[in-house]
């Protein structure tokens, strides 16, 4: 009788390690003209990325989700399905 290897379990996934905050713990205050960072924490779509995805601490996200909105009202950023228009 020939021996099997395990299967991988398919409800058991892959452990990941947590990756570092995009942010610097030493920046404190995100500023809405820096396109650039802010660009990395919305999708091509124009969305703000969830805190999951971006790996910021709650103070963190809710300044970067400020700056971002701020950002969109002074039209550096595009707002979510801005170019997106049927008729």
């Amino acid at each position: 009788m020939a021996t099997r290897t395990p299967r991988p379990n398919p409800k058991v996934s892959a452990v990941r390690a947590k990756r570092p905050a995009m942010l610097n713990p030493k920046v404190e205050h995100v500023d809405y003209k820096d396109v650039a960072l802010l660009r990395r924490f919305v999708s091509d779509r124009g969305k703000i990325r969830s805190r999951r995805v971006t790996g910021l601490s709650p103070q963190q996200q809710r300044r970067m989700a400020t700056a971002v909105r701020n950002a969109r009202e002074m039209a550096l950023l595009p707002y979510p399905g801005a170019g997106k228009r049927s008729s």
